[in-house]
């Protein structure tokens, strides 16, 4: 895709400190110089060198990868900033193509505005940077636009990222929460809760032994592989906050309509429910990073199931569950015990600062 040229180049700004003071908010040279050492220079767009308050983009090109544009926008203020399988980067860029993403739409541009706490290391700042711009690149994204602020020192924890994005859905493809029927079928693509327990351990305050790494991933590209290959799948979210028991009871309530789940069907790393087990918590409201549940019509999730194992995102891809014509909104979980139990949606937060 294209995007409208900028007339000239220019010098970029460099650093010569190691921390971030105020004067790199206050909208002068230790501006500029911050934000083209740490973000121009590292994302290296055309679009967004020349430092406009917008980024301009051909709208006949746009329309070429559809009818209608998807928007989007999310902020990060995880704690820690890095954890085993990911750093805040690597979320705010993946987090952003995924809500895309399940919305049908071929994900195209990010922007990126960053608050930033007075005494941060420049190197700090340079790792999320160098994160953000692989991962938008592996993607096939481009952060074109942006925005840097600077607070004082307790106003803010070392780094919040909020990341919006542009995207266009392809004709022939609507998609809806409201959408599951009776008979579709529930299937996710892997591991579930990996994220919330990696945050977790990666906080220490547990002293446990056991490396559990984010599964931090863009998915856009399992996706468009699963939607070739059942096109009629009724509705795709990630399970981010709240889990998997949250994204189910959002479908049940929307849709009118009742979900049965089984729990010996659902993949969950033995470390992660030997984890959950000692804490006390449920995996099914930990958080993920990198897993979709799909509302796929009966008669296509086979193909469904097929398409996502062969991707390397969706190994271990299953069915856990149906809808049904039961109580609607209900969500219901056949245990390993043979017994039933109601799984609500999600009352208060299970681990803040999540993502």
């Amino acid at each position: 895709m294209n995007v409208a040229p900028f007339i000239r180049t220019r010098k970029l700004g460099k650093l010569n400190v190691e921390t971030v003071t105020l004067a790199h908010g206050g909208g002068g040279k230790a501006m500029k110089d911050l934000i083209d050492d740490v973000f121009v220079a590292v994302f290296d767009d055309h679009a967004l060198a020349p430092l406009e308050d917008q980024a301009r983009f051909d709208l006949a090109e746009l329309a070429l990868h559809g009818d209608r544009l998807a928007f989007t926008t999310d902020s990060f203020v995880v704690d820690p900033l890095f954890f085993p399988g990911g750093n805040i980067g690597d979320l705010a860029v993946c987090g952003t193509v995924n809500d895309l993403a399940v919305g049908a739409a071929t994900p195209l541009y990010l922007s990126c505005a960053v608050i930033i706490e007075e005494g941060t290391s420049i190197d700090l700042l340079r790792k999320v940077a160098r994160s953000m711009a692989m991962t938008a690149r592996a993607a096939g994204v481009a952060i074109v636009t942006g925005d840097t602020k600077v607070v004082q020192r307790g106003a803010c924890d070392k780094l919040f990222i909020t990341t919006t994005g542009i995207g266009v859905i392809r004709k022939g493809l609507t998609l809806g929460v409201d959408s599951a029927r009776p008979g579709d079928v529930m299937l996710v693509n892997g591991l579930l809760g990996d994220h919330g327990a990696a945050i977790l351990c990666a906080r220490g305050d547990m002293a446990l032994d056991t490396l559990i790494e984010s599964d931090c991933a863009c998915l856009h590209g399992l996706i468009e592989t699963v939607l070739a290959a059942a096109p009629g799948i009724r509705f795709m979210r990630d399970a981010t906050r709240g889990g998997l028991a949250t994204v189910l009871n959002e479908i049940a309530e929307a849709s009118q309509v009742a979900i049965e789940i089984d729990e010996a069907a659902t993949p969950i790393r033995e470390e992660v429910r030997a984890f959950c087990e000692i804490l006390g918590l449920d995996p099914l409201y930990l958080a993920n990073e990198g897993k979709i549940l799909c509302v796929v019509p009966p008669d296509q999730a086979e193909a469904a199931l097929t398409a996502m194992r062969n991707h390397p995102l969706g190994r271990d891809s299953a069915i856990i569950g149906h809808a049904t014509d039961g109580p609607p909104g209900r969500v219901v979980m056949q245990t390993m015990f043979g017994g039933r139990r109601i799984v609500d949606m999600l009352v208060g937060e299970q681990l803040p600062r999540i993502c």
